[in-house]
């Protein structure tokens, strides 16, 4: 997936294997996702938790989204927990090679709520 830091500056992980015309496509369904977020808090340095909200099935669409990320972006560890019938706790991890992407993350998690 494609990042853009807090700089502005765009950057693509090395560990990265979307191809390039897929990215867009990729950050509009995470941007998607984060808008049903009722909040974002970051854990640790390598560790960000998003509370997801929305319908039925939510689990499902978090599931498959961050299942399709996993198979291109290897270093992401996504934990998925509900809490009712209708909230998605999300958790994010990644090693601290990759902590600027995660920061990355967490702007966009924050800017489409």
């Amino acid at each position: 997936m494609r990042i853009d830091v807090p700089s502005g500056l765009g950057w693509i992980p090395a560990a990265c294997t979307l191809p390039t015309a897929e990215q867009p496509l990729r950050s509009a369904e995470f941007d998607a996702l984060f808008a049903t977020a009722r909040g974002a808090e970051r854990i640790s340095p390598t560790l960000l938790r998003v509370t997801l909200t929305g319908g039925p099935d939510l689990l499902d669409t978090t599931r498959d989204l961050t299942g399709r990320e996993s198979s291109c972006c290897s270093f992401f560890t996504f934990t998925l927990t509900t809490s009712g019938p209708a909230t998605v706790m999300l958790d994010v991890q990644v090693p601290a090679a990759h902590v600027q992407v995660l920061d990355a993350l967490a702007v966009r998690a924050q800017a489409a709520r």
